[in-house]
């Protein structure tokens, strides 16, 4: 599999993204939906902030919304208690909750090249109800018949869920509402109907038993979605192991379905994988390659706030280029071109 990164890589870090307020500090600008919107090709990136803190205090940014409007509240905990784990730099485990130690928005980032980033000033979607306390996460972008809905993780000590916002310009967002409920992510609405419903993969997780594995669920309206379908399992003994989950919004082929999905084994190594699903019955799997068709091996995918991982919210194809944005390392963006027909012919 031929996979050309690009050499202006990484394409957006953290240190390109200015705070939403003055206290904070941008850690990771990742995990971007994309969008072609006019001229511009748009980038809706997850943006993980963290509140400054200090040797002695760590202090950690959550949504409050006991009183009237929501705000921002900042926690403090003493790094020196003994009975507060601080040995996950994405956690911080007290003995009564586990507390993110950033909280995310959604900023736009904006080019005419898909090389060469320009990224708003502010933040695009922004946590703003119970849902969100602890921030908005990893956006996939759907164009509908000139609309653009945006399908996105929402976390809270409740668990995390799937928001829908809608935009048709990227300059005003509206919420739908929660779409898919706890525990849930990774949702990938199909850019078209199938046989008169919307489609769209989710990931569920089951607390008692099974894997967190792909699923397809249908809708006639975008808002409640049923039939829900189990498509794809994780394979023990593959480099799928741990987890699989939807990646860039299905493609239209004419053999089928293309889907760039996400995994991981057990040793939480993340890599891109394909599958080919049914034109007309979409939870139906035609085939589903072997091994991955794009892993971690740059350095700016092997080390970083989270080392080894290639993790893609959005892509473009144009002709029979696939032009892949994803977040490295939990840390920056990147991206590469592979070749559409090379991706279809590597399925078993």
């Amino acid at each position: 599999m031929n996979i050309h990164r690009y050499p202006e890589n990484p394409l957006i870090t953290p240190a390109d993204v200015p705070p939403s307020r003055g206290d904070f500090e941008v850690v990771c600008a990742f995990n971007a939906g994309a969008a072609k919107y006019g001229d511009e090709i748009i980038l809706l990136m997850r943006v993980a902030e963290r509140a400054i803190g200090d040797d002695k205090v760590a202090r950690v940014p959550i949504l409050n919304c006991d009183g009237g409007s929501p705000e921002i509240e900042i926690r403090e905990f003493d790094r020196s208690d003994a009975s507060i784990n601080f040995g996950d730099s994405r956690v911080i485990c007290t003995p009564g909750r586990v507390y993110l130690t950033t909280l995310s928005h959604l900023r736009i980032a904006r080019s005419t090249d898909g090389r060469r980033f320009t990224v708003d000033p502010k933040p695009a979607i922004f946590p703003d109800r119970p849902s969100e306390a602890f921030g908005v996460e990893d956006p996939r972008i759907t164009e509908i018949e000139g609309m653009y809905y945006v399908a996105y993780k929402s976390v809270s000590p409740s668990g995390i869920c799937i928001g829908l916002a809608v935009t048709k310009d990227f300059q005003k967002f509206e919420k739908r509402g929660i779409i898919f409920c706890p525990e849930n992510m990774d949702v990938c609405i199909f850019p078209e109907k199938v046989n008169g419903r919307y489609a769209a993969l989710h990931r569920p997780v089951s607390g008692f038993s099974g894997s967190p594995n792909m699923w397809i669920a249908y809708s006639t309206d975008l808002i409640n979605w049923g039939d829900h379908h189990l498509l794809l399992e994780v394979r023990r003994d593959g480099w799928d192991a741990e987890r699989v989950g939807g990646g860039l919004v299905p493609i239209r082929t004419d053999r089928g379905w293309l889907e760039i999905y996400h995994a991981s084994d057990f040793v939480g190594r993340y890599c891109l994988g394909a599958v080919l699903l049914d034109p007309n019955e979409p939870h139906k799997v035609l085939a589903r390659g072997g091994s991955p068709i794009f892993a971690p091996e740059a350095p700016y995918e092997t080390d970083g706030f989270v080392p080894n991982v290639v993790f893609s919210c959005g892509g473009l194809v144009g002709g029979d280029k696939v032009s892949i944005y994803y977040g490295a390392a939990d840390t920056v963006i990147a991206g590469a071109d592979m070749s559409l027909c090379e991706i279809l012919d590597s399925l078993a």
